[in-house]
């Protein structure tokens, strides 16, 4: 379950990806869509300042507030470079 971590209330566009930057603040960037497309540069749209903590994902949620999540670190194990090559008879 996530967590409300501070209430900003961003509206957003269409179009746009809104993410929470290196230094804890909302910025957003031009999604780039199909052939040939580059994404725009990046642009602040809140200071928040938000301190990270390792583990956890940091979001802009639906209310336009940014919200964290645990990380789940799981998926299946790999497997040992012996175990890798084939079977010889």
């Amino acid at each position: 379950m996530a967590d409300k971590v501070a209430k900003v209330g961003v509206k957003k566009k269409s179009g746009y990806l809104y993410f929470v930057d290196k230094q804890g603040d909302v910025s957003c960037a031009k999604m780039a869509r199909g052939k040939g497309a580059k994404a725009g540069r990046t642009e602040k749209v809140a200071k928040v300042g938000v301190k990270k903590k390792s583990g956890y994902l940091y979001f802009i949620d639906k209310q336009g507030d940014v919200s964290c999540a645990k990380m789940v670190r799981g998926g299946a194990k790999k497997r040992s470079a012996k175990k890798k090559g084939k079977k010889r008879r």
